[in-house]
């Protein structure tokens, strides 16, 4: 058993305290993304996830574009504890942003169609696992982060912003930053009305 994985796993929580400063060089956090990226299993190895990081400016860009959609949703006597709430995303040092290449997907519910309605279903479950793979490296190196689902109010404004292709859909968003306190407590359903074993 690899209790250094086991416990990396345990210690990826949510923080949503995070700051501007650095933990890691530049260079280093691309290449952990990339790595991930790279190494995250896909159905029929279809490689489909599409991941962005933004960084200083550009992370507070994204941040800057969500706010103002989210004023034009949100009734002006509640939009104060929103704009806290992304404030306190704009207050970390990046932002992932995790994507499908649609084109990808069609492609092989062509190829394959018998499976043609699970490919959507597998994309999305390789996708949670390389939010997940990168959720867990960023803590191993001292980051905090949470994931945020601004997808259908900002997608069209990012793919504008960052010139990124029409087949990729926006999943989730990544804000991270080192942890300025602790997360909150998270309470556990027994393990045992989650996990049968049959001998």
């Amino acid at each position: 058993m690899n209790k250094e994985f086991l416990t990396a796993v345990a210690d990826r929580r949510t923080f949503y305290g995070i700051s501007k400063e650095s933990v890691i060089a530049d260079d280093k956090l691309k290449s952990l993304i990339e790595h991930a990226v790279k190494h995250t299993p896909s159905a029929f190895n279809s490689q489909s996830t599409r991941v962005v990081l933004l960084l200083g400016n550009q992370h507070d860009k994204l941040w800057d574009l969500t706010i103002e959609e989210l004023r034009k949703v949100v009734p002006a006597e509640s939009f104060s504890s929103t704009e806290e709430k992304i404030s306190s995303f704009k207050a970390g040092y990046g932002t992932v942003l995790f994507f499908e290449d649609n084109s990808i997907i069609e492609s092989l519910q062509e190829q394959f169609a018998l499976y043609k309605d699970n490919f959507p279903v597998w994309a999305q479950q390789s996708n949670g696992m390389h939010q997940f793979v990168i959720w867990t490296a960023l803590e191993t190196e001292g980051y905090g982060a949470s994931l945020q689902h601004y997808n259908e109010l900002i997608e069209s404004n990012v793919k504008n912003e960052w010139s990124l292709p029409s087949s990729w859909k926006l999943i989730a968003q990544m804000p991270f930053g080192k942890p300025t306190g602790e997360p909150g407590v998270k309470e556990y359903l027994p393990v045992s009305d989650r996990v049968k074993v049959f001998e």
